[in-house]
């Protein structure tokens, strides 16, 4: 398809005439069916929901049609909707519009879409069995319909999905704002998002998914690498983890990142994954170097990689639970371990259970839905028992904040100590926060909207360069990390991680984030880039998400519950100069258990790109710094110290520190009458 009726299909929005019907490609990865959790009453609502996108002319064909797909599938999709053209990070300026602003965004959500990058492409799931972009495929025409519609005095308002439509603002506000699953607290269970979803009036917009930030499993293989080569470090206590074993399961969507980050880290890994799609996707993508199928010859394989201290990656397509007992009966030692299924979502695909086939599973999901949860949680616990074997063994386990630890405590697992705490830290309280979170070190990324390799090339040149020249002066404190994150983008374009877009990530703290994003939109404005660059970060940062058992499970003043720090974060990147902001219930580990919000900004080189940067990129971090300080934590009141000094107008409450002695003697004394 030229480019020129790839616009006017853009501009065309939802046809004036019905497309026929689309062929259910069987090739694809799709969705499993959902439950069937509708009464009769609220299946007329969910048809009456979704005509009303389209003309009454349409409504005697669409009806059954649409009725047809909430039976099989339990949603409605709007398949005969899905646009003939390829959905795929373009070059900006092939997307039509009146606001580059607009295009940008227009490019980053068809990334999400992207058949190499979404785990369920043609039911808008970008990744972690849910985590949805939209809800349709109407929601999805509209929208783009309305983005190249958008001048810079408009703001597109998205309601899970739905393009509520554009209103009149100003430039320096947001061109879109994003809420997913933003529900009433007390209507927040697992079934309520299952009929909310169904009703077509909410989604599950996981963190980037529904925020169009998504950037391929790249996201989470630099997280994954610092993570892997932490935990080795601490199990170790030196720097030297070749031949370890890391073992995990997972290869869909973001937990496709393993493999390829436990060779980068070099270390064996060993991830298990029951989907034959997603196990070939991630092999013929490179991100897993070898398949077996069979335990006693991957049992062999892995001793061969140990004792050869290779850096390599093995996928067991099969049961995670298969694996960790064959390695148990092996007596093979297993330093390092954790779990990335998609575990918030336990009951419609997120997880599924041993001694059944994936298409025995799904098919048990779907019509017999309370035997499948009782399988699950069974797993569960074999799960768990066998986690806590090779523990006491000397494996190093963390929890990847996916929500595993929280379902198997709920199915009856041996994984809850005497005093309601997990056995296991998540890594976010032994790793990620303590080095990275407090001291404003988290995952910021860029796009290049040109769609050119040679454009990223660039960029990463100048955030090495920037990164070089600030370690010179970098406090002990957070040298290490800057070590890591040199080593991680010099090495980025050889390890081949971009799938999609041509999209970076790495750590850095504020005053990083701002001195590369500076750089690189002088090289846009020198020619050195040649088109705009979208900057972001995953919401799992610093600021962006609270949730107690991942992002804020090193908080511990008792606020892991709250989740004010997210709500501002989004609020204050909105006038401070994003491009488009999202809040979203959900994401990451569950509806119901979390709260983020996450940012998209389009530099092109102007000065007025340089001021949003400063103010914007400034907030983004150092509000979460300063709630983390406000927690006692040491190394976030060392940072937000230290950029008090660096920024005169900021001024942060400090607390200060009571003496545990005197509160627990004070505390004996008046609570219980001790002298």
């Amino acid at each position: 398809m030229s480019v020129t009726e790839f616009q006017k299909q853009i501009l065309r929005g939802i046809p004036s005439e019905l497309p026929l019907q689309k062929r259910y490609d069987p090739n694809i990865n799709h969705a499993p069916k959902r439950k069937d959790i509708l009464n009769r009453e609220e299946k007329m609502l969910a048809l009456k929901n979704a005509l009303r996108y389209f003309p009454e002319r349409f409504h005697e064909t669409l009806a059954p049609e649409f009725a047809n797909e909430l039976k099989l599938y339990g949603r409605i999709y709007m398949y005969r909707f899905r646009p003939d053209y390829e959905i795929k990070a373009r070059t900006i300026n092939d997307y039509p519009h009146k606001s580059i602003q607009a295009a940008a965004i227009m490019l980053m959500l068809s990334n999400n879409l992207d058949y190499a990058v979404a785990q369920h492409p043609h039911e808008l799931i970008t990744y972690g069995g849910n985590g949805a972009v939209f809800q349709n495929w109407a929601q999805y025409l509209l929208t783009m319909q309305y983005l190249a519609q958008m001048t810079d005095d408009q703001t597109l308002v998205l309601y899970s999905g739905h393009p509520m439509g554009l209103f009149p603002s100003h430039k320096d506000a947001p061109r879109v704002v994003v809420t997913n699953g933003m529900v009433i607290p007390n209507y927040s269970s697992k079934d309520h998002w299952e009929k909310f979803n169904a009703l077509g009036v909410s989604q599950y917009g996981q963190m980037t998914a529904g925020s169009f930030m998504y950037i391929g499993p790249q996201g989470i293989v630099h997280g994954t690498t610092i993570t892997v080569l932490n935990a080795g470090r601490m199990k170790r206590q030196n720097d030297n983890i070749k031949g370890m074993l890391f073992v995990s399961s997972g290869l869909g969507g973001m937990s496709g990142a393993q493999p390829k980050a436990a060779v980068i880290a070099g270390v064996v890994g060993v991830v298990a994954e029951i989907n034959p799609k997603a196990v070939e996707t991630r092999h013929s993508q490179g991100w897993v170097d070898e398949v077996y199928t069979d335990l006693n010859s991957l049992t062999e394989r892995i001793k061969r990689a140990k004792e050869g201290c290779e850096a390599v990656s093995l996928a067991y397509q099969g049961n995670i639970v298969d694996l960790w007992e064959k390695l148990i009966e092996s007596n093979i030692d297993v330093e390092l371990g954790s779990d990335q299924t998609s575990l918030h979502n336990p009951w419609s695909g997120g997880y599924y259970p041993a001694g059944f086939s994936l298409e025995e599973s799904n098919t048990m999901m779907a019509e017999e839905p309370e035997r499948f949860r009782e399988e699950v949680e069974k797993t569960l616990r074999r799960h768990a028992a066998a986690i806590n074997r090779l523990s006491e063994r000397g494996m190093y386990f963390f929890d990847y904040g996916n929500a595993f630890l929280l379902e198997a405590s709920r199915a009856g697992a041996d994984v809850v100590l005497p005093d309601g705490r997990f056995k296991y830290p998540s890594y976010v309280q032994n790793i990620m926060g303590p080095l990275f979170f407090d001291y404003g070190f988290g995952p910021y990324r860029w796009v290049c909207t040109s769609s050119l390799p040679k454009d990223l090339e660039e960029t990463d040149r100048i955030a090495a360069e920037v990164l070089e020249a600030l370690m010179k002066d970098s406090p002990d404190e957070i040298r290490s990390q800057m070590a890591d994150n040199i080593h991680w983008i010099k090495e980025a374009g050889a390890n081949k991680l971009v799938v999609g877009s041509q999209a970076r990530i790495l750590y850095a703290d504020s005053e990083g984030r701002m001195k590369i994003a500076l750089e690189m939109n002088r090289a846009i404005r020198e020619g050195r880039i040649s088109a705009p660059i979208v900057l972001g970060r995953d919401h799992h940062d610093v600021s962006g998400t609270d949730s107690p058992y991942r992002e804020t499970s090193n908080i511990y003043d008792g606020s892991q519950f709250t989740a004010d720090m997210a709500v501002h974060n989004a609020i204050g990147d909105s006038f401070r100069g994003a491009t488009w902001v999202s809040l979203h219930n959900g994401g990451g580990v569950g509806w119901g258990e979390v709260i983020n919000g996450g940012f998209g900004m389009v530099i092109d080189g102007s000065d007025d790109a340089d001021r949003r940067i400063k103010n914007m990129l400034h907030w983004d971090v150092n509000n979460g710094i300063s709630r983390r300080a406000w927690a006692r934590n040491s190394g976030a009141l060392y940072a937000i110290k230290r950029e008090m000094e660096r920024t005169p107008l900021l001024k942060v409450t400090i607390p200060n520190l009571a003496d545990d002695n005197l509160i627990g003697l004070t505390t004996d004394h008046i609570f219980n009458g001790e002298s």
